[in-house]
């Protein structure tokens, strides 16, 4: 029997980043044969680099069996290239002129596995706030960047995270079951924003809108929080359209 000859002229390494790259751009669980769609590469070779890219931990299977979604070092990667950006001068004026408008502590957020991490933020000035470093992170559910981010992915992954996501009670406005939380992202769709009324920390409120690329895909949260003393949360819906123009701004520069 003639043993298969891989006659590929692009280099392993680089089918690797190739088959990383088609999983970031579908952003949702794909098999190997879909993976390989838009690569044409030979079924055996497919096979052998993806199961080689699960072994060690870039991509992770899903409960179907034939299904992958980024890995956890894959995320740590992504998450180091996101701090790596928090030096990124173009971005980082994007939120410093959302301060300027609002006065209060404004941040960019990504969400990370079922958690959601802060890669960049303006503190305000005031002695009263609260203090989250880089690359806290937070719960995806009870917070309005993390209800923005679940909101605009796509539908397979919010299902799988409702399904098996511990939306523990931070307090007692948090929507703590997938049912009133599938109800409070169908809303954050419609209107293209998420308010966090007191559902994480009593006594903080904040609003957060999506930068979507072209496509609707969420590239990052955009958003600002402040303490009630300070700030109704009737009052922080007045400065919706500043943080809007931030996440069009934001967008722009991916």
């Amino acid at each position: 029997m003639k043993e298969f000859q891989d006659s590929s002229p692009v280099p392993p390494s680089l089918r690797n980043l190739q088959i990383l790259e088609a999983l970031a751009r579908e952003a949702r669980p794909m098999t190997a044969t879909e993976i390989n769609a838009s690569l044409g590469l030979p079924k055996p070779t497919i096979h052998r680099l993806v199961a080689n890219l699960e072994q060690e931990g870039y991509l992770s299977r899903q409960l179907d069996g034939r299904s992958y979604l980024p890995g956890l070092k894959l995320r740590q990667m992504m998450l180091g290239v996101m701090h790596a950006c928090q030096y990124d001068l173009p971005r980082h004026d994007v939120l410093v002129r959302l301060f300027t408008a609002v006065g209060e502590t404004c941040s960019i957020s990504i969400p990370e596995g079922d958690t959601l991490v802060y890669v960049d933020r303006v503190e305000t000035n005031w002695p009263l706030r609260l203090v989250i470093q880089l690359g806290t992170r937070v719960p995806l559910h009870a917070t309005a960047a993390g209800k923005v981010c679940l909101a605009f992915m796509n539908p397979q992954s919010v299902e799988h995270f409702l399904r098996h996501a511990r939306l523990h009670p931070h307090t007692p406005n948090t929507f703590a079951s997938a049912e009133s939380l599938r109800e409070e992202l169908a809303r954050v769709r419609e209107q293209g924003h998420a308010i966090d009324d007191q559902e994480f920390i009593p006594g903080m409120v904040g609003i957060s809108v999506p930068a979507l690329d072209g496509r609707g895909r969420v590239l990052a949260a955009v958003t600002f929080h402040a303490p009630v003393q300070r700030m109704s949360l009737e009052t922080a819906m007045t400065h919706l359209p500043a943080l809007k123009r931030a996440a069009s701004e934001l967008a722009d520069l991916a």
